[in-house]
């Protein structure tokens, strides 16, 4: 087996023995203040140190596998007794400790320091024996592992150790030289038989002896017993891995192969693979009967992190293309679309043109009676008009047979037009109809998209327990340390959160313990004198909003004092006067400030200007945010929401001075057009009236200024709201109002992180990548408010001063012409000039782009195709350059076309350089700055 491979099983090994010791953590805290130790509690514990010990002795992780085997016995000792005392409930938890930090120091690859377990694991393991002594000779027969326990690990083993010796084996068998098949068979027999024993599995270490005994007995027989050996041992696999460890084969017959044991196989159900995290905070967990054990369980698989991030960024490349998908279907539509009007205005144009050309003659018509012009168009032969096809004797020609010839011929161009604009209305039916197929197969794509993306997002999630377990135990030191009589209350524990977010929360959430037990929480003389209970309490609650977690922190201490807030802002310097006149909700968002603090001492909980403003960074890391609410002596909740998932989110686009944003819809309360009348001036500051509020009014484009423009709404459909509009967005408990020029919907996007050493802006913490290839920034709209708040408010302008400032950045980019008929080659080298720092403008063809010109589109120099529709490449250069307004105009011919001759037409009707294609992007943008600066021209 490689070295991956069993650094995987490693790894795997220790998150489950993460999980055993959880499960241990949580059943110990409050243990001594109990009235009555209940056996289950201690077999659930005995029974997790034991699979530590047994699956770390097999990792060889040999440390953590003595220190298991000492704790084990712990239990075995306090197992008959019926109390535990707090002191042996503190020197438990504190060697639960110790085995959690040789666990990660094991995760690291790094030795366990030999000093560390000197100075401290052996003192501490010492006083526990002191105590509770070894355990005597009936406890030491306590089976410790039901049939049930430790499934998985034994699955894993047998599906990874088991399975190389058995291929081993095959291998073996499979050679011709079987000299030393008798030797293999014994290592290989011994080496499982020691690994049945650490698994406690009777019958496969029966078995395995039964294998080394026929060896020694029956030495003629090797390849026999060889063959029979594998065959029980794959049966026993099998079985193993299907989750039934009773009846196993426990002794090798050669007449029958395999002896079963005297207990014959249970036909229940296989016993799924169970997770070993602990499910609940608030009471120990009580063990099942193992009949409602498989009623409750649930078959689970361990997967790397690494691979589930690799499953979620490929979803998130799902979205993209999915994007794209539909951008590209609609852009389908719409030609064709334009398909059908231009059969129909060919179909009005033939008729009206037959019309006129074909004067009333006072002759029967060429025509036949009997058979319609859709009749004849869709015959055989089109070209066929007269349906009797029997053959004439050639007569002579007279004036008349002539103009009759004449008719026919024109008659016969006519219906031959008419056909082929027929098979063309057939060709756009069928088109049609493909495309609304395709539509219907997208829809069903988008639908099993968002069922993916469900099943993906609840992969992974972790319950909000896992997070707050350890909490309680946390508060619980503080409570003995300080003299506070706390109690923790934890709600939802089950609600699933996403596993990152649940990381980045852990830091926050537990410094807001300790600051509602150091701040918030009174002693309790002072809450008995204030009329409250002796002990206070603090409650943890989440839920569900919307596409939000929330996390509600709450403590009924005696709340946040505003006054030592002021007092604390003003001695950092901040203005007196706007202190003074800020509401309670401004006053509480100082607190999340770097450095602010109102303990009058520094301690170990608090005074150190450290935390708070570490609580908002790093919930806006996971795009979260954090509200506060006090109230004097009744307490402080906190609010804190993140979304679902850091993948994939919902997002409104928008459009400020030509760059396309990306809102996240949880922000925006409300979108309405802008209604000037609604607007009103209050302290040189424009307010929005929005039914009973004054909504401060920001316009977005006076403070994100962006030095590269673009056009949004190239290559996209019409915006949703193509006039200025204001997105309402909850500031605290206040609102303000954002004016963005244009909006273009919402789209559900995959969020990117900005890969190197990029410093992000204020407000941003992310992009998408729409359908279209284009990268949008992502607005972190907390951030966002908060920066323009504490900022210096930008010289206002004046609506004809933005549209002027607009234009002007706009023209200082020079603009380039790309002409030609094929829209993937103008979005690629639009796509190519936009990277170089040029606006582009395209043209579908030489008449399209001379239009462009001729209507005074201020172009800077030209790229233009030969091979195009209705005025080529050759024509658009003689008509431009027969022009004395654009005799100067740039135009470098990109063509296919690689002839002498080609390029030397172009040079002489005036193309200033000729590329062929694939062309040197380098190459092209130099020439075009070259020439937008004067350098002349190029052969």
């Amino acid at each position: 087996m490689s070295q991956d491979k069993e650094r995987e099983i490693q790894l795997q090994f220790l998150e489950e023995a993460q999980d055993h010791l959880d499960a241990i953590e949580s059943k110990l805290i409050g243990v001594s203040s109990r009235v009555e130790l209940t056996r289950q509690e201690v077999d659930a514990m005995l029974r997790s140190a034991h699979s530590i010990k047994g699956g770390a002795a097999m990792m060889e992780f040999s440390t953590l596998s003595h220190l298991a085997h000492r704790l084990e016995n712990f239990f075995k000792v306090i197992r008959t007794q019926k109390q535990i005392q707090p002191e042996v409930e503190r020197l438990l938890l504190s060697a639960v400790d110790c085995l959690r930090h040789v666990v990660t120091t094991n995760r690291q690859t790094n030795v366990v320091d030999e000093q560390w377990q000197t100075s401290q694991v052996q003192p501490l393991f010492e006083q526990l024996q002191q105590i509770l002594g070894e355990p005597r000779e009936e406890q030491e027969t306590v089976t410790p592992l039901s049939p049930q326990q430790g499934l998985e690990t034994i699955q894993m083993l047998f599906e990874s150790e088991v399975d190389a010796y058995l291929q081993q084996l095959e291998t073996i068998l499979a050679q011709e030289d079987k000299s030393n098949l008798g030797a293999e068979v014994v290592t290989i027999a011994q080496d499982l038989s020691d690994l049945g024993e650490v698994l406690e599995l009777p019958e496969f270490n029966s078995l395995c002896s039964s294998v080394k005994q026929l060896l020694a007995t029956q030495p003629t027989r090797e390849e026999e017993i060889a063959q029979a050996a594998l065959q029980a041992w794959r049966r026993s696999q099998a079985a193993i891995m299907a989750g039934q460890l009773q009846g196993l084969p426990s002794t090798l017959n050669l007449d029958g192969v395999v002896e079963e044991v005297v207990s014959s196989p249970s036909t229940a159900d296989p016993a799924p693979v169970t997770d070993a995290s602990p499910a609940r905070l608030s009471s120990p967990l009580d063990l099942a009967p193992p009949a409602e054990l498989k009623e409750t369980q649930e078959n689970t698989v361990r997967v790397p992190l690494k691979q589930l991030e690799q499953l979620n960024d490929l979803f998130g490349e799902l979205t993209i293309e999915r994007s794209g998908l539909d951008l590209q279907i609609e852009r389908l539509r719409n030609s064709v679309k334009i398909l059908e009007r231009k059969v129909r205005s060919l179909q009005q144009s033939h008729h009206r043109r037959r019309t006129a050309t074909l004067p009333p003659s006072p002759f029967p018509s060429a025509l036949p009676t009997t058979s319609s012009l859709s009749e004849v168009a869709f015959s055989p032969d089109s070209s066929q008009l007269q349906p009797n096809t029997t053959p004439r004797s050639p007569q002579p020609m007279s004036p008349l047979d002539s103009g009759n010839n004449l008719d026919e011929t024109a008659d016969e161009a006519s219906t031959e037009v008419m056909a082929n604009i027929v098979q063309l209305q057939e060709v756009s039916g069928d088109i049609d109809l493909c495309l609304q197929e395709t539509e219907q197969i997208v829809g069903d794509l988008n639908r099993t998209a968002k069922q993916l993306q469900f099943c993906i997002n609840q992969l992974r999630m972790r319950p909000f327990a896992d997070l707050v377990g350890r909490f309680p135990r946390a508060l619980r030191e503080l409570a003995l340390q300080h003299g506070k009589n706390v109690e923790l209350k934890i709600q939802g524990g089950d609600t699933p959160i996403d596993r990152s977010i649940l990381e980045a929360l852990s830091n926050p959430l537990m410094h807001l313990l300790r600051n509602a037990f150091d701040h918030g929480i009174e002693d309790p003389e002072t809450r008995k004198a204030s009329g409250k209970p002796e002990q206070g309490t603090i409650s943890i609650e989440a839920t569900y909003r919307g596409n939000q977690a929330l996390i509600i922190f709450k403590d009924d201490g005696r709340g946040i004092a505003l006054d030592k807030v002021r007092q604390r802002a003003q001695h950092l310097g901040l203005d007196r006067e706007a202190i003074a006149n800020a509401s309670d909700e401004e006053v509480l968002t100082l607190i999340f400030e770097p450095g602010f603090s109102t303990a009058d001492e520094v301690t170990s909980l608090s005074g150190r200007g450290v935390g708070m403003d570490v609580v908002r960074t790093n919930l806006r890391q996971v795009r979260g945010d954090i509200k506060v609410e006090t109230k004097a002596g009744v307490g402080t909740t906190f609010t804190i929401g993140v979304p679902l998932t850091l993948s994939v989110a919902r997002v409104l686009l928008v459009e400020s001075r030509g760059i396309l944003l990306a809102f996240p819809t949880t922000a925006i309360e409300e979108m309405l057009l802008l209604d000037v009348e609604q607007i009103s001036t209050i302290e040189d500051k424009p307010q929005l009236h929005w039914k009973e509020y004054s909504v401060p009014l920001i316009y977005l484009g006076d403070w994100l200024k962006f030095r590269r423009l673009q056009n949004a709404n190239e290559e996209r459909t019409q915006p949703l709201m193509s006039a200025p509009t204001v997105l309402l967005i909850a500031n605290g408990s206040d609102w303000v109002g954002l004016q963005v020029d244009r909006c273009w919907g919402e789209q559900e996007v995959a969020i990117r992180p900005v890969e190197g050493n990029i410093p992000m802006p204020p407000g941003f913490n992310g992009c998408t990548i729409l359908g279209d290839g284009k990268v949008v920034p992502l607005i972190n709209t907390p951030e966002l408010l908060y920066w323009i708040a504490t900022s210096q408010h930008p010289a206002s302008l004046e609506p004809e001063d933005r549209h002027r400032a607009a234009a002007e950045l706009q023209n200082q980019r020079p603009t380039i012409l790309v002409v030609d008929d094929s829209i993937n080659v103008r979005r690629l080298l639009s796509l190519t000039l936009e990277k170089a720092g040029y606006r582009v403008e395209q043209g579908k063809d030489g008449l399209d782009a001379l239009e462009k010109l001729m209507s005074g589109a201020q172009i800077a120099a030209v790229v233009c195709d030969i091979d195009m529709p209705r005025l080529d490449g050759y024509g658009f250069l003689a008509r431009v350059k027969s022009n004395p307004a654009f005799q100067q105009l740039p135009i470098v011919m990109l063509t296919s076309r690689s002839g002498i001759k080609e390029r030397q037409l172009a040079l002489n009707l005036g193309a200033t350089a000729f590329f062929c294609k694939p062309y040197d992007k380098q190459q092209l943008s130099e020439t075009l700055e070259r020439l937008i600066n004067g350098g002349g021209e190029e052969s």
